[in-house]
């Protein structure tokens, strides 16, 4: 079964740190880069992080520096290291494949950020 589940949201003050897990179908997560992306309320989806199958990683500007994306082959999970958090990291974050599968997307979790 082609799935992918995220977990790891809540709500946290402006500054500090979560850490959202990914758990991905083998036949999705073994021959595909990965990536976070993120929904923010009344704006696009975007793409924040991502993850090649041998661990290059990328980044949108406004996450570099403050979150690491990682990704385990032996448990088929991929992971998104959030620090520094800020208000304008609330959004609902998603992982799919780089490039997004429509068919796979997930519920999500949300991250809240007060501040």
């Amino acid at each position: 079964q082609v799935q992918l589940v995220e977990s790891g949201g809540g709500l946290v003050q402006a500054g500090g740190s979560l850490r959202l897990s990914c758990a991905a179908s083998r036949i999705i997560f073994s021959f595909n880069p990965m990536g976070w992306y993120r929904q923010a309320p009344r704006k696009q989806r975007e793409l924040v992080a991502t993850i090649t199958t041998g661990g290059t990683t990328t980044y949108a500007d406004s996450v570099k520096g403050r979150f690491t994306i990682s990704r385990d082959n032996a448990k088929n999970m991929v992971y998104l290291q959030m620090n520094s958090l800020k208000p304008e990291d609330t959004a609902v974050y998603y992982c799919n494949t780089v490039p997004e599968r429509t068919s796979y997307w997930g519920q999500g979790t949300q991250v809240t950020v007060s501040s």
